[in-house]
């Protein structure tokens, strides 16, 4: 008989086959499967019939939609020669950048940062109205921003004294970032609270008794303690802009396809103009673009681990 060797407890044999909850093949598997089945049916299906479709000349209507022809890669082909699909990107990385990585993060964060040096009863009336614009249906939200942008009657034109400025028309692209910053700043807002809740008091109480200031308070305390929370919301943020289709209630894209993000694009491509071959392929872009930021973004929170 040989003796359970030292350090190692009851002899109770450990067996290292990957199975640490000890369910068995069978029963782990019964427990992913309707996981793996709704993840099946509406990522992996959709993807699948969206790269499907953009090898086809499939249309909304006409002999193209009774019988769509393959057409390998031309739709790839022409998306990437049209100059509106290079208008639209443009214009969708500037709104991602305008509104998200600098409107959404920095506005979230000064709010979040604010909110620790208020008292609760101001901390909570001011985060209710930052909730407040983030659980709003987009409907109801365009609706009042019609309202504050209005050419005649318009709220910021009687604020501003501005006359008759048609904001929607003259600056469609700035509209809409500063629309989108104004919905989604509050996701940004509340895991920036988290974060700086995890910042240790003593250590800044440490930097302020050496004399550090605001900045260097930030920089050498605050920052390092809220990195990881910094790119999770980047990536979040990013990923949602990139794709979000809220805009078109504003401006619908116009006027002169100057506020025609991709989203918008693919919509009146695919639905407006019926070419849903087209629009397909550019969609197929679309999440490759999103794979890569996904990526990259990944990658820096991996590195930050290590």
């Amino acid at each position: 008989m040989t003796a359970p060797a030292a350090g190692t407890g009851p002899s109770r044999a450990v067996v290292d086959d990957g199975d640490v909850a000890g369910l068995g093949k069978a029963r782990a598997m019964a427990f992913l499967a309707p996981a793996l089945l709704l993840i099946s049916l509406f990522l992996v299906f959709p993807a699948l019939w969206t790269l499907y479709l953009g090898m086809t000349n499939y249309r909304l209507s006409g002999s193209a939609a009774k019988n769509p022809q393959f057409v390998g890669i031309d739709n790839y082909i022409n998306a990437l020669s049209d100059d509106r699909f290079f208008n639209s990107l443009g214009l969708t990385l500037i709104f991602v950048f305008g509104s998200a990585v600098i409107g959404q993060s920095a506005l979230g964060f000064a709010i979040a940062w604010t909110m620790t040096r208020v008292r609760k009863s101001v901390r909570a009336v001011v985060e209710f109205f930052v909730l407040l614009a983030w659980i709003i249906p987009s409907s109801v939200t365009t609706f009042l921003w019609y309202a504050m942008l209005d050419r005649s009657d318009g709220t910021l034109n009687a604020m501003l004294s501005t006359g008759n400025t048609a904001w929607l028309l003259d600056y469609p692209l700035q509209s809409i970032v500063v629309f989108n910053t104004w919905v989604g700043t509050a996701f940004s807002m509340l895991l920036f609270s988290s974060a700086l809740a995890s910042v240790p008091p003593s250590q800044l109480e440490s930097a302020r008794m050496v004399g550090a200031g605001a900045w260097a308070q930030f920089r050498d305390v605050v920052f390092p303690h809220i990195r990881g929370h910094v790119l999770t919301n980047t990536l979040l943020i990013t990923l949602w802009t990139f794709n979000t289709f809220t805009p078109y209630l504003l401006t619908a894209g116009g006027p002169d396809d100057r506020s025609n993000i991709l989203p918008i694009f693919i919509y009146r491509l695919a639905l407006n103009d019926g070419a849903l071959g087209q629009g397909s392929a550019i969609s197929l872009i679309m999440i490759i673009i999103n794979l890569v930021i996904a990526t990259v973004y990944l990658r820096l929170l991996k590195e930050r681990k290590s």
